[in-house]
């Protein structure tokens, strides 16, 4: 049976949690901040909690902790010989960690994966910069309260009634990524998968009709053209989760231990 580790307990490893026994998987080790751990306990159950990644380690750690959790605790685990999967990719906008996580992959002999959380398309994408990938844009539209707490505050009154979509961010993905770092591990993902950081244009709106957080991405190259959408649920109790961004986790849990795999 795969032993899992979680980075965190909130909704995304919440989620995980109830579904690993579907694939043949159990929950030994949960990583939670100090004094947090009856917390971490009431919400996955009667497990191992610590304050950091030590003593037996799982066949395979989870972060789902945003991205302090994977600064944190990243590189121990990898150095550990551990890999971790990780849906926090825009902390990889900091060069500086990016570097540090890849080095201790390599010191550890073992993986940083990355999930497609709340997006698809990135198959498309890593296949097409194998040729000539001429330009990608991501743009991120949520309803104006989707924004709260970002800094779309200070470009927007997102209080104030709007009689249309605004946009309140066009930049690269890395900009993008460490100012919105709650909003955009997506456009992180994009980037990642296609033309980098600097090289992924990036708009983000608060749009008074939008009925859900919707997801674009656009590119062109030599392979022809592509234009994907997805208007994404979230998780049931859980408004500021994407539901697809944890089945993104569980997908990967699955690749890990499968034999035949995309």
């Amino acid at each position: 049976m795969l032993r899992v580790g979680l980075i965190g307990h909130g909704a995304i490893a919440q989620h995980v949690a109830r579904r690993l026994a579907d694939l043949g998987a159990s929950l030994t080790l949960v990583i939670a901040r100090p004094g947090r751990e009856a917390a971490a306990c009431a919400a996955l159950g009667d497990v191992r909690v610590a304050a950091r990644p030590e003593g037996q380690l799982p066949d395979i750690m989870v972060d789902c902790a945003g991205h302090a959790g994977l600064a944190q605790h990243g590189a121990w685990v990898l150095r550990a010989g551990v890999p971790l999967i990780t849906v926090s990719l825009g902390a990889l906008a900091d060069a500086a960690l990016a570097a540090d996580l890849e080095q201790a992959a390599r010191d550890g002999g073992t993986r940083l994966i990355l999930c497609s959380g709340a997006i698809g398309g990135l198959d498309a994408l890593r296949a097409a910069r194998m040729g000539r990938l001429d330009g990608v844009t991501y743009e991120g539209r949520k309803p104006p309260q989707g924004w709260v707490g970002s800094p779309a505050e200070a470009v927007l009154d997102l209080d104030a009634p709007m009689t249309a979509a605004a946009v309140h961010f066009d930049g690269d993905a890395r900009q993008a990524a460490l100012l919105y770092p709650k909003n955009a591990n997506v456009a992180a993902a994009v980037a990642l998968a296609g033309l980098g950081f600097e090289g992924t244009q990036v708009r983000l709106i608060a749009d008074p009709a939008a009925r859900g957080n919707t997801h674009e991405i656009t590119a062109r190259g030599d392979f022809g053209e592509m234009r994907l959408t997805i208007t994404g649920q979230t998780l049931p109790g859980n408004p500021r989760t994407s539901a697809l961004a944890a089945m993104s986790v569980l997908s990967a849990l699955a690749d890990h231990a499968a034999t035949i795999r995309f």
